[in-house]
């Protein structure tokens, strides 16, 4: 166990307030650190730190910049052990997925040391005789980042190193049950040689204390991963004050099986779609639709490969579900599979609990007035469905405020296009797992599951302004008479 501040202007301040947190590991909610409690003076001071140090280093060369990028991702080679560990203990990662995030990161940081050199304009015609036009990328300044629990690395680097390659100061506001993975973020862009107040952290209670980041007048750009209901708060305080910003929100993401499809792979697919990380992923495939003539033996199937996910010791490189983040949580997936059976839903596999972990669950005959149906559970719990026609199987994906990740196994091409162009949703996989990121794509989603994309490419849109410049010929007549 260790106390954890926040991480203003290069150094570890502890909380205006002296109030402390638990931060627990969620395998049996021992105290796994103590954290500090901030307050708005505490953001405050984060993003004055964050304002001075941008005035200072805004204009440092885009190959300093680089460097940062390709340093960190060394170090965060060189500590992946550390990394893992602490996703292991204090999200509850089992060390597969841990090993999949720190991976991801490594990767996005090489990926993100390109950006620096690509911060850039165009020349552009002019109307005017003797007049050079041409249009820069800049700095926004401030970018506020907000990050979940459930993948805290690849967020925190995401959000972080963007703002940093693109030259912009950056204040976090990590998950109140992923602290300490913030805390090693911090040691990491120091040792990569990020400036002081460059990067800043300051933890606490979101809702205590995040409209005062959000809502701050020095923060001119904001990237949220979380819910839908917070997303659609943090959307309202930036419309309000004019602030750039992405949401990456929640999802109820459906994978559809053609009769026509590899059913093994599409067996493999859908179980690692929604029991990853046990089911805590925006993406999860918590909606399955099954074409009819094969509906009974895909359901066979699945339910015995939902039966075999195994539960256990977070080390072991088989384990696939670990425990549910919180009581909060476990109240949540629990009331959701047992309203569906109350109701009439029949439990093909799981539901049922080894102290905090919940076993892969998959039910049948879900109905519209179950929770289960609309709404995301976030935990390792799907629901299968059959169809007749691929219209139907369309209609069902879409009927939902969500839309995110969607997913098609078929050997018939045509059938594919046709769902990627229609389903309404962010991402559309072929043949391929609902759950699927990369660097350099524009990850994100429609409806209530986001708000802009995010990536090397995409976050260039919050992360940089776009700003007009022209040189009048001081010899040219402008009027051009």
């Amino acid at each position: 166990m260790k106390n954890i501040d926040h991480w203003i202007g290069g150094a570890r301040v502890a909380p205006g307030s002296g109030a402390y947190f638990d931060d627990l590991n969620p395998v049996d909610d021992s105290l796994y650190a103590m954290v500090a409690a901030g307050t708005s003076d505490d953001v405050n001071s984060a993003v004055e730190a964050g304002v001075a140090a941008f005035r200072m280093h805004r204009n440092l060369p885009a190959a300093v910049r680089e460097g940062w990028m390709f340093k960190a991702a060394e170090i965060m080679e060189r500590d992946v052990a550390k990394f893992q560990e602490v996703l292991i203990d204090e999200v509850g990662s089992p060390v597969a997925k841990a090993g999949f995030e720190t991976r991801f990161a490594i990767g996005f940081l090489r990926a993100a040391a390109g950006v620096p050199r690509r911060v850039r304009g165009e020349t552009i015609p002019s109307d005017t005789p003797g007049r050079f036009s041409m249009s820069l990328r800049q700095a926004v300044g401030v970018v506020a980042g907000i990050t979940p629990f459930n993948v805290p690395l690849i967020k925190g680097i995401k959000q972080s190193a963007m703002a940093l390659a693109t030259g912009n100061a950056f204040v976090l506001l990590p998950s109140e049950a992923a602290p300490r993975l913030a805390d090693l973020l911090a040691d990491l862009w120091r040792e990569a040689g990020v400036p002081d107040g460059l990067f800043n952290i300051v933890y606490g209670n979101g809702a205590e204390i995040g409209d005062a980041l959000t809502g701050h007048a020095n923060v001119a750009a904001i990237t949220f991963t979380g819910s839908s209901r917070v997303g659609k708060h943090i959307a309202g305080i930036a419309a309000r004050n004019l602030k750039k910003y992405t949401l990456e929100l929640g999802g109820k993401s459906p994978l559809i099986v053609c009769a026509d499809a590899d059913l093994e792979k599409a067996v493999g697919a859908a179980l690692f779609s929604i029991f990853m990380f046990q089911g805590q992923v925006c993406m999860g495939a918590s909606r399955i639709y099954v074409e009819r003539s094969i509906f009974d033996d895909f359901a066979k199937a699945f339910a015995a490969a939902a039966s075999k996910a195994k539960m256990g010791d977070l080390r072991e490189p088989t384990t696939m579900l670990g425990p549910i983040i919180s009581e909060r949580q476990r109240d949540r997936v629990r009331s959701h599979v047992d309203d569906a059976r109350a109701k009439g839903a029949e439990v093909l596999a799981g539901a049922e609990w080894t102290g905090n972990c919940c076993s892969a669950t998959v039910l049948r005959g879900v109905t519209a007035d179950m929770t289960v149906y609309y709404e995301e559970t976030f935990g390792p719990v799907t629901s299968l469905y059959p169809f007749d026609t691929l219209e139907e199987a369309i209609e069902l994906a879409n009927d939902t405020e969500y839309g995110l990740s969607a997913s098609i196994f078929t050997r018939d091409l045509d059938k594919a296009l046709r769902f990627a162009h229609e389903a309404e949703s962010g991402m559309v996989h072929i043949n391929a797992p609902t759950l699927h990121d990369e660097p350099h794509v524009p990850f994100g989603g429609t409806k209530a599951s986001g708000f802009g994309r995010e990536g090397t490419e995409a976050d260039l849109e919050i992360m940089t302004e776009w700003k007009w410049v022209t040189i009048q010929s001081a010899t040219a007549n402008p009027s051009g008479h």
